[in-house]
């Protein structure tokens, strides 16, 4: 079953006009569209954006409101559409849930999760980029073991990465997911609560997906994006994400923090671009209770200055 994390907090945030005009980046499997749906009437709009092809076939046969479309592409690409439709700087809202839809998790063939026997691929877009088991034979040790400690923030990264090239070396297969789990389980084993593949998988999800690359992208053009006290709200799972996108917002709301002598004469000339709609939001315990996923997520919004 999916649950779509911090719903209503994160719908709410964004104050919906019935007759605006709103972007779901990240649409999964459509829980905060409908929600956004809901709220809006015939004359408003909602476009949704996913990379996941099976994200978009199931928006096509569950959604057929006039109001709603869904295109095939990631959010980095909002800009492009915008621009291409006469829309820039005439969007109300635009909400992004980072996180991984549970189908995508739940579905063994589309290798995301290592405690479900699947072939090694984890990209949201199987018809583009390359599957985590060629980067796992394409890149030397260094580069697996940055990708680990860059993505991942394993402190085993060496080891792993060492071990991974070892196994291949030795003329040995690595092609699906509870073969590298298993691998790295014998190379590290259990020393902590978590499983010791879970930062590897993570890591490689978010490699192969160029996911924080993509986020920064779409939060590069959000002022182009938004109409004048349009509204962003971004869910995020883990500390690379939400470390982007707060220091995103507190660059455009407080400017950035430069480090200048002390005592030198200095004309504040910055202009705050957003002001803070919730700084950070987590799911109360109602919420963790019947969706455990949802415990790492934060939710920021803001809203654009006129």
């Amino acid at each position: 079953m999916h649950y779509s994390v911090l719903l209503d907090e994160s719908i709410d945030a964004l104050s919906v006009k019935s007759d605006g005009i709103y972007i779901d980046g990240t649409f999964g499997r459509g829980g905060h569209t409908k929600a956004l749906l809901k709220k809006l009437s015939d004359k408003g709009r909602l476009i949704a954006f996913d990379r996941d092809p099976n994200a978009v076939n199931y928006a096509k046969s569950h959604f057929t409101q006039d109001n709603f479309s869904i295109i095939h592409a990631p959010f980095s690409s909002m800009k492009d559409y915008c621009q291409r439709h006469g829309l820039l700087g005439k969007i109300d809202g635009v909400l992004l849930d980072l996180g991984v839809s549970s189908p995508q998790l739940d579905e063994a063939v589309r290798g995301f999760s290592f405690s479900k026997e699947g072939p090694l691929d984890m990209r949201m877009d199987p018809t583009q980029g390359i599957p985590a088991s060629e980067v796992l034979i394409t890149h030397d040790e260094q580069a697996l073991a940055d990708i680990f400690r860059t993505y991942g923030e394993e402190k085993h990264a060496w080891k792993i990465a060492c071990a991974i090239k070892k196994h291949l070396d030795d003329g040995q297969t690595l092609t699906s997911t509870t073969e590298l789990a298993d691998l790295i389980y014998q190379s590290i084993g259990k020393r902590e609560k978590k499983h010791p593949a879970t930062r590897c998988f993570q890591a490689l999800r978010i490699y192969v997906n160029q996911e924080l690359e993509e986020l920064k992208k779409a939060l590069g053009d959000m002022l182009e994006i938004l109409a004048p006290k349009g509204r962003l709200s971004i869910i995020s799972f883990h500390s690379l994400e939400d470390r982007i996108v707060k220091r995103f917002m507190v660059g455009n709301i407080q400017g950035e923090q430069k480090n200048l002598p002390r005592h030198l004469p200095l004309v504040n000339t910055f202009k705050p671009k957003f002001k803070w709609i919730i700084k950070k939001a987590k799911a109360d315990s109602n919420e963790l209770d019947e969706n455990i996923r949802s415990r790492s997520a934060i939710l920021r919004a803001v809203e654009k200055i006129a």
